[in-house]
């Protein structure tokens, strides 16, 4: 399988990367998107010594940036004439206060959600072109909302509901993708929402506050907290799975309970087609790509 991985040098996405670089006799091709060349060539090292796996590449993308994300997916198409999966993974968390990007976006709105709406977008043409069956596995929490009347989140902000917002955003557009798609002659690609059932341990505990960083330890010390390569253990068969398994889990909202993947009930507001149709044309304008333009008006003229 080949696989791409946003946020790929650390957590969860780290977490995913090296088990799936690691089992299978290393038979699997992982792609890093990642914003610092340094943190990415160390990982590539880090791999081959620990997995023996060669085949560990980066694509350097800050998603801040709508022009790098453009980059990327040109890039990404001229690298790969094909891609097996997608972890949609990449999200800034704990923030002192709200910083706008060059866009003139939040930047959690933007990095953790609209800059990855526009990548997957543009690489569904190299999904489908997948043996093994194409599939996206969207990194997600339940219990967000969209800030519709100030959905950059210039009047009232906080990096908790920045982070909710684009979650919520994350899950309705992966319900819309499945949607589409499931009227798609011929079409085998799956879209799959996945929240983790404790939190993974990760480089966040560097840049949180003091009086949150002892309450992280010691809730790590109670077991509230997993290591970054038990959620890559947990997450690596919804990438490496049948085709027709992961068709079955197409646009649902799965967690890893009892030793086995069970359905999340989502929120109406998530499931609602006309709010997916709305934020769809938000994120469509704010991205201000005519090819992103022209690939959204294909997968609804194909309906």
């Amino acid at each position: 399988m080949k696989i791409l991985i946003t946020g790929g040098t650390h957590g969860m996405g780290k977490g995913v990367a090296k088990i799936l670089a690691g089992i299978d006799n290393q038979i699997h091709e992982v792609i890093i998107l990642c914003r610092s060349k340094e943190l990415g060539e160390s990982l590539i090292k880090e791999f081959k010594n620990t997995t023996l796996n060669k085949k560990i590449s980066i694509i350097l993308c800050d998603l801040a940036k709508l022009s790098d994300v453009k980059k990327a997916i040109n890039e990404i198409q001229s690298k790969h004439k094909f891609l097996d999966g997608i972890f949609i993974n990449a999200g800034l968390g704990y923030a002192a206060k709200r910083v706008e990007t060059e866009d003139g976006m939040d930047s959690h709105f933007q990095v953790n959600y609209l800059s990855q709406f526009m990548l997957t977008l543009n690489l569904l043409n190299l999904l489908e072109k997948s043996k093994s069956g194409g599939r996206i596995i969207f990194n997600a929490t339940e219990g967000g909302r969209i800030s519709w009347d100030d959905i950059q989140m210039k009047n009232k902000w906080g990096y908790e509901e920045g982070i909710h917002q684009a979650m919520a955003a994350k899950l309705m557009f992966l319900t819309k993708l499945h949607n589409l798609h499931k009227n798609i002659k011929n079409s085998k690609l799956s879209f799959i929402g996945f929240q983790i059932s404790k939190t993974v341990w990760s480089n966040q505990i560097n840049i949180i506050p003091t009086f949150m960083r002892i309450i992280a330890t010691i809730m790590k010390f109670f077991g509230t907290f997993i290591s970054i390569e038990k959620c890559g253990e947990i997450m690596t068969p919804l990438f490496t799975e049948n085709q027709e398994e992961s068709l079955k889990k197409s646009g649902k909202f799965i967690i890893w309970k009892n030793n086995k993947f069970v359905d999340i009930k989502e929120d109406a507001n998530i499931l609602n087609p006309n709010l997916q149709d709305r934020l769809w044309e938000i994120s469509l304008k704010l991205c201000a790509d005519e090819k992103t333009t022209q690939i959204s008006k294909s997968l609804y003229n194909n309906r």
